[in-house]
């Protein structure tokens, strides 16, 4: 077992460097590896969730210094994080009060086809320039918080998708992601905490530190790669989890 854990930390480096650069991919390919691996749900979602909320205010820290996002107060990109981390709060206490009363795998059919839909919406708009709508971008927080809140992973592919076809550009995506999914993650902390005290923590430190040990790599990543590839990018990734979800969920 202790080889086993010092192994997360590895693991946890090439998600949180995945999730970081692209804005996705942490949860979403971290929680069914270490459900592969032998690990129950609760000694995963909470874990993930509490490491996610460090390594996801880090990650915002480093994207502002290096300029992907700029979070001053005022800007479009600090209103647009307010934003979807109040939605957040809507959408993780929803899921985490439902989380042991939907089946499993409606839930996965449904996140599985959303984040489909909206990677292919991605690559066909890709060469036009959405029109800026917070209404879309409300939407999109409190389901993708909903969905973090149930599984430990939808949220970025859900709030990345949904800013780039509200008028954000991928690089500020990211860090807004970043930054919005950190506060998502400490509201699903605290509620695990409080309403299922059963939760083992164990393998939150090892996760942890793999994840942070990735961000500055993948911040200065994400300002040396050209955006057309970053959205092409971003797009194949989104079909790719929607897809992987939408067949773990039929099977």
């Amino acid at each position: 077992m202790g080889y086993t854990v010092i192994g997360l930390v590895p693991l946890a480096f090439v998600c949180e460097f995945l999730d970081s650069t692209l804005g996705m991919g942490y949860g979403t390919t971290l929680t069914p590896l270490l459900l592969l691996i032998g690990f129950e749900p609760m000694q995963i979602i909470p874990a993930v969730l509490l490491s996610e909320f460090v390594t996801g205010l880090n990650a915002a820290g480093f994207h502002h210094s290096v300029r992907n996002a700029n979070f001053s107060p005022g800007t479009t990109d600090s209103k647009v994080a307010a934003v979807l981390s109040s939605f957040a709060v809507v959408g993780t206490v929803a899921a985490v009060v439902l989380a042991i009363k939907l089946p499993g795998h409606i839930l996965k059919l449904w996140i599985g086809g959303i984040v489909l839909a909206m990677g292919v919406i991605i690559l066909v708009t890709m060469n036009s320039t959405p029109r800026f709508s917070w209404p879309r971008l409300m939407t999109v927080g409190a389901v993708a918080s909903f969905n973090k809140g149930m599984s430990g992973g939808g949220y970025g592919p859900l709030v990345m998708g949904g800013q780039m076809l509200s008028g954000i550009g991928v690089r500020n995506a990211v860090g807004i992601t970043s930054l919005s999914e950190g506060v998502t993650c400490l509201v699903g902390v605290v509620l695990y905490f409080f309403l299922r005290p059963a939760a083992d923590w164990a393998i939150a430190p090892w996760i942890m530190a793999g994840a942070v040990l990735s961000v500055p790599f993948a911040a200065h990543t994400l300002k040396r790669v050209r955006e057309t590839y970053l959205k092409i990018a971003t797009g194949v990734l989104i079909i790719g989890l929607g897809v992987l979800t939408l067949v773990k969920a039929l099977l």
